[in-house]
């Protein structure tokens, strides 16, 4: 006896296309963000690599309501575009802090370790608190709150080139102030660094107390046993 089942099979379901398949796992994957919405702070530091003085870090949260033109790397900004930004990030962010780290901590516990420390204090002086903190380089200090590195990142998000801006006046003008104290070593000119100048009042003159100990050409005339350097308007 003939069958009576019908000899047309149903129709497949169809697979959707691989083109399809892969944007939506490309979908679902840019939806596993691990930011949160909210302030954003950039953080930077000035003075890692001078002989003398504290290490200075500072924090910033900028408004983005309220925009700053001509942000970027301090180093690439002459001194007096610095000053004028740094009063300007002063009246326009939401809020800044700037910290530092002390000629003795940096001798205690090492310049970088200083640094972190520097960078924190900045980032817990802020009035507001961030829900996510960018930090220059390729480290990042203990915090409480998402933190992440940038290398050059001074250069590529405006919070940080306005972190670096205020870190860096602050440093220089802690430089003018110790030239007055001890002009002999040239501070306001080669801001702390191991310039030819600076090495030569070392060994003329030998260390000041703001001088890093712990700093190789410090701990060399501290070891030939040069006195601490005075002013000379200073001497008997």
């Amino acid at each position: 006896m003939p069958s009576t089942k019908s000899s047309i099979k149903p129709p497949r379901q169809a697979k959707p296309p691989k083109k399809v398949q892969k944007s939506v796992l490309e979908a679902e994957q840019v939806a596993l963000v691990w930011d949160a919405p909210g302030l954003m702070a950039g953080v930077d530091e000035a003075g890692r690599g001078p002989l003398a003085g504290p290490v200075v870090a500072a924090a910033v949260i900028l408004d983005d309501l309220n925009p700053i033109r001509g942000l970027a790397d301090s180093k690439t900004l002459s001194a007096a575009r610095r000053e004028a930004l740094y009063d300007e990030i002063r009246a326009k962010a939401l809020c800044c802090s700037v910290a530092e780290a002390s000629v003795a901590e940096i001798d205690d516990i090492n310049i970088l370790q200083a640094t972190m420390l520097a960078m924190r204090r900045a980032v817990e002086g802020l009035r507001l608190k961030p829900v996510k903190v960018l930090v220059d380089g390729n480290r990042i200090p203990t915090l409480d709150v998402l933190a992440e590195a940038i290398v050059k990142g001074d250069s590529k998000v405006q919070a940080i080139s306005a972190a670096s801006i205020l870190a860096k006046v602050t440093r220089d003008r802690w430089c003018a102030e110790l030239h007055l104290k001890h002009p002999q070593y040239g501070f306001d000119q080669h801001k702390g660094y191991g310039t030819a100048q600076h090495l030569a009042a070392l060994t003329e003159f030998g260390a000041c107390p703001e001088h890093r100990k712990t700093f190789a050409p410090v701990t060399k005339v501290l070891h030939l046993g040069i006195n601490v350097g005075i002013n000379p308007g200073e001497a008997a």
